[in-house]
């Protein structure tokens, strides 16, 4: 038969193949992942979660809208100061997702906002005074019920006001996300109640290192 190669030669040239096999299969794995992110992308884009403006104000009665933070990334929940457990829970860890976020200097500016739902209750001193407890940078905005409204239906947030109690108070039943935008303004993700705060950041930190800026 054929001469065998020496065992060196044939250890060698086994972890040569092994090795290509190893470089391909991360090439695949990355090539998927690459994909994944750009058809989901897409998706966001078709459902044009995000897509609209919106025109509120903060807690010191300036003018805010989508086009003010262009340029930063920012996470973004709808709720209101009433909430009796949901809202602070989210807040606590959108707050902790930005704090591991910045730990890292290398990353690009991220802003937390958080826009309520219950523009009737929440004006701005309430806001100012509930936001006091969650994150130093997290940005509240308010305005009539008609901007609060469009700024929801921008993002496909489902608001509904319950009936009022003796004492004229009432819940506010809403969609619980909280939304990344990219620094061209383009919804990149969502993240529902089950996600953590380090699983938050692990994904915001993803969408960061894949981000390329659209054409100008």
């Amino acid at each position: 038969g054929a001469p065998r190669l020496p065992l060196r030669r044939r250890l060698a040239v086994a972890g040569a193949v092994a090795g290509a096999a190893a470089a391909g299969w991360l090439y695949l794995r990355h090539e998927k992942e690459r994909r994944r992110r750009a058809l989901r992308l897409e998706q966001l884009r078709r459902l044009a979660l995000g897509q609209g403006d919106f025109q509120l104000r903060d807690t010191g009665g300036a003018a805010r809208s989508k086009a003010d933070f262009l340029g930063r990334w920012v996470l973004l929940y709808f709720g209101f100061t009433h909430c009796p457990d949901v809202c602070p829970e989210e807040l606590q860890k959108l707050s902790r997702a930005v704090e591991l976020l910045e730990r890292d200097p290398a990353l690009p500016p991220l802003q937390p906002l958080f826009v309520t739902v219950d523009p009737e209750r929440d004006d701005a001193a309430a806001l100012a005074r509930y936001l006091r407890d969650f994150h130093p940078r997290l940005v509240g905005l308010t305005g009539t019920a008609e901007q609060v409204r469009a700024a929801a239906a921008a993002f496909r947030v489902y608001v509904s006001a319950g009936p009022r109690d003796a004492d004229g108070d009432y819940v506010v039943d809403h969609s619980v996300l909280t939304f990344l935008v990219d620094p061209d303004g383009i919804l990149r993700d969502c993240y529902g109640r089950s996600r953590t705060a380090e699983e938050v950041a692990r994904s915001v930190r993803a969408h960061m290192d894949a981000y390329e800026p659209l054409p100008a």
